[in-house]
Formats: structure tokens, sequence, C-alpha cells
């Protein structure tokens, strides 16, 4: 039986880094961001991303996500790869657990969700899962 799980997260720490900056090609870079996550979901998050900018106010990023915590009252961590986008001042994203890679009570975890930031800097995601 699928469950869905919502919260938040707030972004801590950001730190990008420039992999290509070519005079006529999308600047390519690669951001290290952590995270604290509220609500259903509750605990610490680490994100490595790839990040490309089409234009300088728009960007398409891939990645992983790193869930260390609580997922509606199970403790373990859980890893998710991303898929995004940056436009109009709001990053969005869809996610999906990566198969295999929970621990503790969240081993086994399948399903998918995503995430839409807010004006505050908080970001609302949902979750929804089976084991």
């Amino acid at each position: 039986m699928t469950s869905t799980s919502t919260g938040t997260f707030q972004v801590t720490g950001w730190d990008e880094k420039p992999v290509t900056e070519e005079a006529g090609k999308p600047k390519v870079t690669r951001a290290h961001v952590t995270c604290t996550f509220s609500g259903g979901v509750t605990g610490s998050g680490i994100a490595d991303y790839l990040m490309v900018y089409p234009t300088s106010d728009t960007a398409r990023f891939v990645g992983l996500q790193q869930i260390d915590g609580q997922i509606e009252g199970r403790s373990g961590s859980v890893v998710l790869e991303v898929n995004g986008k940056f436009e109009g001042g709001i990053a969005s994203a869809s996610w999906s657990v990566v198969p295999a890679a929970g621990t503790g009570d969240l081993r086994g975890m399948t399903g998918q969700g995503g995430y839409v930031s807010k004006s505050d800097g908080s970001t609302d995601v949902t979750l929804e899962y089976d084991f």
C-alpha cells in the first residue's frame, strides 16, 4: 500500500563551483547542498547536483540527495535520484528512491515525489512510498 509524506526542507548550505565556463557555451557547475527536513520527512539532507545554465537566469540539474532521519516515524537513510529545473526564481524537481539504497527502517523503500521552492527560501516536498 502506497503512503504519502509531505513536509518542507530549508537549504542550510550551498557550495557551487564551475565545471566549464567557455564563451558561447552554457555554463556547467557542480553544487554541494545541505538542508534540513521537517514535517513527515525529518532530518538532514546532503545533495550533489550537476547543473547547466542555458541562460543566465535558468538552470537544469540532475543529482543525488541523501536523507538521514525519519520518514513518518521510520528511522534510517534513503537516497533519491533528482531531476529538476530553476526558472522564474523557482526551483522544482522530481525524485525517485534509488533501489536498495535505504538503511535501517527505510531499507526496501521504493517511491517517487518531488519538491517546489517558495519565496521564503523553504521548499515543499512530497514523497509517495512503499516497502
